[in-house]
């Protein structure tokens, strides 16, 4: 069904200006009039000289012109050339464009004028010397008084603030702010683009979730009944399933604030660090209450306290995990403030964090079934231009155990594999290679084998073919092939089967089929290879599992070594040697009761092995048509297969049911109309309606 395409965003970010203001300009700004002044002053040809050494030069015919201040009793002289290079002997004048000048105080300007008068008159200085009496400037000498202290000042000050946060927008990065919250702020004018429509599947957490956003938004619908508002919820799951998801969607549809922050953001370097932000954080949620605090990965700062004591302990941690507690929980009042937080490691969270009244409600986010990666298939495909006969079933039914993420990284990987062929849309083929390369790894086609191991690969593959296809609770084959991808050299792809309940046959059946591909080695070649590495491993641990965990063995029956803390006896087993020697007997046994079934299997069926193995060799990948020529159809109809056919059977009659109830509501719409018509009011007889259909659900 071809999903129509996501419009544009409405409220897509603005780019930023790219000239905005920078305090980077404005240090250098500051860097480059301190070299300028120290340039100016270390090139300057510029002294200060006593008065007697001035009179010298004026007599000696020095000066080519006189500057005399009459407001600060100064002046000075213009040297000549010849004056210049005697004074100024340290420095090159020979290129310099500025003047020389010597600057003294005088006693009295009066007394200086008239000698200079009189010195012009007796021809003892040039009369084309020029006298210029002049007041000075007070913004010239404020500068060079002040202005040295003004700008070191203002350096201090910038960088202060720049430390601080109050300019250029360190926050919670500065020194200053350390104890500070790092919590990103989410509110009604934020553009956050997730809903919960664009959440597919996790009906159940979703429904938890959507009541603390209604919660949130009207109250009075469960405070008039005596309810009060959660304290927290704990969104538990495997990775990738999407927590953090769920709650941008909360952030999405609440009209409250929402405060979103890691748990390795409270912890830091510095002591009591963690305990501030956790403080900082939640009196920020009192002043916007009501409001909504998520923090993921939350098993950061939420470890169980005193665990491992003897090899010491984070106090910090603890720390931060105490006012964490007492903020959640304590004799202070946090109305209107849900705390929701994320982890997948809920089962080494401290007691304490999961008790009533802190965290109240776990919501469990487990991986999508069939009929959720259906939705979130649909929700990837949104932006993504795709063929429309494209089967999103049978790509739900491939990705079992696929969480969300593994799910929007295949429809990203399809439209770049499709791409990489300058396809215009995304084809089922692509979608396959995806989820082969996904699961298997990238192909390597220029792997060099020889024909001997090729053939060798193929009877492999094609033994565990043969023997799924004759199982009862074998899975679905899809594909089988013999071109390496990752570790493998060969694959045999199939859709599993989700089950809720796993009979022991079943496990029998899983065991016998990985054994298939030795057991075809064995019968058709002679001798075994090391091909069979992973089979083994998978067989060993689904046999151990039988007979220890499920409690399925007849001489270890009922009982079950499943440690559901998840520490799994790190440094001691709950059996005796006794018991051990006993488990270990009857994995060897159950090992090669499969093992010699297999080669039955392929004994019965090893015209149809040669073939499939030719098959192989040939054409390198084989399909479920093909199997199914050599073997025929097989006589199991399977669990996906009948949970498709039911899901289609419940929409036909849905369908049907919302036709006839409008078809009903048509007849009495019309009735309604011709008694309206008459002026006799109608009588009892006449209300009745005739019954929706039997839709098949209320037998």
């Amino acid at each position: 069904m071809p999903i129509p395409p996501m419009g544009p965003r409405p409220n897509a970010k603005k780019p930023k200006n790219r000239f905005g203001f920078s305090m980077f300009w404005m240090y250098a700004l500051i860097v480059m009039f301190l070299f300028g002044m120290y340039y100016m002053d270390s090139n300057s040809m510029n002294r200060e000289v006593e008065y007697s050494t001035f009179e010298d030069y004026l007599y000696s015919g020095g000066f080519k012109k006189l500057v005399i201040y009459i407001d600060k009793n100064e002046v000075e002289g213009v040297l000549t050339g010849t004056m210049a290079k005697q004074v100024f002997k340290d420095k090159d004048s020979s290129n310099d464009k500025s003047e020389a000048v010597v600057s003294t105080v005088i006693p009295n300007v009066d007394k200086l004028t008239d000698k200079i008068d009189r010195a012009k008159a007796n021809g003892d200085i040039p009369k084309s010397m020029t006298v210029e009496c002049r007041k000075s400037s007070a913004l010239s000498t404020i500068l060079l008084t002040f202005g040295p202290i003004i700008l070191l000042v203002g350096l201090w000050f910038l960088l202060m603030r720049r430390m601080s946060g109050a300019a250029g927008g360190a926050g919670g990065n500065s020194v200053f702010n350390v104890g500070k919250s790092k919590a990103k702020i989410f509110d009604k004018d934020n553009d956050n683009k997730v809903t919960f429509q664009d959440v597919a599947g996790l009906q159940e957490a979703k429904t938890e979730v959507e009541e603390i956003v209604e919660f949130l938004k009207n109250p009075s619908r469960y405070t008039n009944l005596g309810g009060k508002i959660p304290k927290g919820a704990l969104l538990v799951g495997p990775p990738g399933t999407g927590k953090t998801l769920l709650a941008k969607a909360v952030a999405g549809e609440a009209n409250v604030p929402f405060f979103s922050m890691s748990g390795s953001d409270f912890v830091e370097m510095f002591v009591g660090v963690g305990a501030s932000r956790v403080r900082d954080l939640f009196r920020q949620a009192k002043e916007k209450a009501p409001c909504i605090i998520f923090i993921d990965e939350i098993d950061a700062v939420g470890r169980a306290r005193g665990r491992n004591a003897n090899m010491g302990s984070n106090d910090e941690r603890e720390n931060t995990l105490n006012q964490l507690l007492t903020e959640m929980d304590g004799f202070g009042s946090n109305s209107g403030v849900i705390c929701l937080a994320a982890t997948n490691r809920v089962d080494i969270l401290d007691k304490a964090l999961l008790r009533a009244g802190r965290f109240d409600r776990q919501i469990y986010v487990d991986l999508p079934d069939v009929n959720d990666r259906v939705a979130i298939f649909k929700v990837h495909l949104r932006d993504i231009k795709f063929d429309e006969a494209l089967d999103i079933d049978l790509l739900a039914r491939q990705t079992a155990g696929f969480s969300g993420a593994d799910i929007a990284n295949v429809c990203n990987e399809a439209a770049l594999i499709a791409a990489r062929h300058d396809k215009s849309i995304v084809s089922s083929e692509d979608f396959n290679a995806a989820i082969d390369r996904i699961i298997g790894g990238l192909e390597k086609k220029n792997k060099i084998t020889t024909s001997e191991e090729k053939r060798g690969i193929a009877v492999h593959e094609a033994g565990h073919a043969t023997v799924s296809w004759h199982l009862r609770y074998g899975d679905p084959l899809i594909k089988v092939t013999i071109v390496p991808r990752g570790k493998a050299l060969g694959a045999a792809w199939y859709v599993p089967e989700e089950r809720q309940l796993v009979p022991a046959q079943a496990l029998l059946d899983q065991i016998c089929s990985l054994l298939g591909g030795r057991a075809a080695e064995d019968l058709v070649i002679g001798q075994v290879t090391t091909g069979a590495l992973n089979d083994l491993e998978r067989a060993t641990k689904v046999a151990y599992s039988y007979v220890s965990l499920y409690g399925m063995s007849a001489k270890i029956p009922n009982i079950s070594y499943y440690d559901s803390t998840g520490q799994d006896y790190a440094f001691t087993k709950p059996y005796s040697e006794g018991r051990a020697r006993i488990i270990d007997n009857e994995v060897s046994r159950i090992i090669d009761e499969q093992y010699e079934r297999a080669k039955n299997i392929l004994a019965q069926y090893q015209e149809g092995l040669g073939r499939l193995a030719d098959e192989l060799y040939s054409r390198e990948v084989i399909f479920t048509a093909d199997v199914e020529a050599i073997f025929g159809p097989r006589q199991w109809t399977s669990r996906s297969d009948e949970i498709m056919a039911l899901n289609k059977s419940n929409e036909k009659d849905e369908n049907t049911s919302d036709n006839a109830a409008e078809e009903q509501a048509e007849d009495e719409d019309t009735t309604s109309a011709g008694n309206n018509g008459n002026e006799t009011a109608p009588s009892s007889s006449s209300k009745q309606s005739t019954p929706p259909p039997y839709n098949g659900e209320n037998q």
